[in-house]
């Protein structure tokens, strides 16, 4: 069975810190790309940022530079460390996962968790 589990979600304030968890089961080990999105409501889905199986990573630029996502195989586990929040970084966060290459389209991924919240106070 195919699960995807965030967690480490929770409120900060600006210029706090987060780190996300996701627990991905029966995927993890097929899966070519495991990614981060972010969506607020009213606004559509965004990339935040992914990692493939060769451990290349890409970053939306509005995170370049705080963020860092990784991954341990031993765990079947995704990270996301948010480093300097700011408001605008408000939103759910969802991980997700894909068997082909990564994408920047949120639609492409045929794998997804229920998302944990991020909320970051002024």
């Amino acid at each position: 069975q195919v699960q995807l589990v965030e967690s480490g979600g929770g409120s900060v304030q600006a210029g706090g810190s987060l780190r996300l968890s996701c627990a991905v089961y029966g995927v993890y080990s097929s899966a070519n790309c495991v990614a981060w999105f972010r969506q607020d409501p009213g606004k559509r889905r965004e990339g935040v940022a992914s990692i493939d199986r060769q451990w290349r990573t890409t970053y939306a630029d509005s995170v370049q530079g705080r963020f860092t996502i990784s991954k341990d195989n031993a765990k079947n586990t995704l990270y996301l460390q948010m480093n300097s929040l700011k408001a605008e970084d408000t939103a759910m966060y969802y991980c997700a996962a894909r068997s082909r290459f990564c994408a920047q389209s949120w639609s492409d991924y045929d794998y997804w968790g229920q998302g944990t919240q991020v909320t970051v106070s002024s």
